[in-house]
């Protein structure tokens, strides 16, 4: 697309929208939160200190969502116009996991406890959204099925049947990451913000002005809702925000045709669902034993010790770090 604007102003703006809409926009979801009193319920088996987050409202993420969904629709007009829609394909599908998220949220707050869609149902809705998004995406041929190895710089080509299946298999992996990795104040926030970041300045050095549009957007978007979400929280982004936040990474990964990228910018969502899965398996093997003080991973260091503000540095600063790993890792790509 030509522009008479450069990559880089075009990131700068997208940014600035975004942080904009969103910051204006949370005043007054933030205020209409609280007069329905949807407040976060908190898990019973949670570090005991967290019952004063009790209340807290909730479903916060409809701030970013409104605010980056703006920015996208109004600053990527022109390469809508121009017959590109990547940008709007990658919103959509993390609008569809934030739905999802909505209604458990909703669930939640209408029924006073912590659990809202079963597990079984919010598997089956988003891996249809993910079906529906890897379909659109190879009908508009912006999707491939040979899969990129980064630090090798060559592609395995496969069967679209198995790689679909992969590619479904990541998505909702993905995505639920993200929501295990938003158990306290601002951490799945920064991180994304991160990784955003990463999008948003590889995405404009590879001459992808939508998705950079978004991700910039997204990027913004996040700053400004870290200003209600850090510690202590004015507010949680809720499954609403972190379903949203998931699909948006996972799609990112996919539009720009590297979802082995995600291996690296995902390191903390990994890790965190990796307690998980250990923690279980140990218990079960075990009959009764934990291999962590609790899981996921930041609720086990919060018992060693470390209080809420370090694990948002550190786990910021660690994908920080395999964000430039990973660039290294895809810089010949294009």
């Amino acid at each position: 697309m030509t522009s008479i604007m450069t990559p880089w102003l075009e990131v700068l703006i997208a940014a600035g929208v975004g942080f904009l809409l969103t910051y204006l926009i949370g005043k007054p979801v933030l205020k209409e939160l609280r007069i329905l009193k949807a407040g976060q319920e908190i898990r019973k088996e949670g570090p005991s200190w967290h019952a004063g987050k009790a209340g807290t409202p909730t479903m916060g993420g409809i701030m970013f969502i409104l605010g980056v969904g703006l920015a996208v629709l109004g600053l990527g007009w022109g390469y809508m116009m121009q017959g590109e829609f990547a940008h709007l394909y990658v919103y959509l599908l993390a609008l569809c996991f934030g739905i999802i998220g909505f209604v458990d949220d909703y669930r939640k707050v209408r029924q006073h406890q912590n659990e809202g869609l079963t597990a079984k149902q919010k598997f089956l809705l988003q891996l249809a959204a993910a079906v529906l998004f890897l379909c659109l995406m190879r009908f508009e041929g912006a999707l491939t099925n040979a899969l990129y190895i980064p630090f090798l710089n060559v592609s395995i080509t496969i069967p679209w049947i198995l790689y679909l299946a992969f590619a479904g298999f990541v998505i909702v992996g993905a995505v639920n990451a993200v929501n295990l990795t938003d158990g306290i104040d601002g951490l799945a926030t920064s991180v994304t913000f991160v990784v955003m970041v990463f999008f948003a300045v590889t995405t404009a050095l590879w001459s992808m002005g939508a998705l950079s549009i978004f991700s910039a957007a997204m990027a913004g978007g996040l700053a400004a809702f870290f200003c209600y979400n850090h510690h202590p929280a004015k507010c949680f982004m809720g499954d609403t925000g972190s379903l949203f936040l998931g699909g948006a990474v996972a799609a990112l990964g996919f539009a720009v045709d590297m979802p082995l990228i995600l291996v690296f910018v995902g390191i903390i969502y990994i890790a965190e669902t990796l307690s998980v899965i250990i923690q279980v398996s140990y218990f079960k093997a075990t009959h009764g034993k934990r291999f962590f003080k609790m899981s996921p991973l930041h609720h086990h260091l919060e018992l060693s010790g470390w209080n809420e503000n370090k694990l948002v540095v550190v786990f910021s600063g660690i994908t920080a770090a395999c964000c430039l790993l990973a660039y290294l890792g895809v810089m010949n790509r294009f």
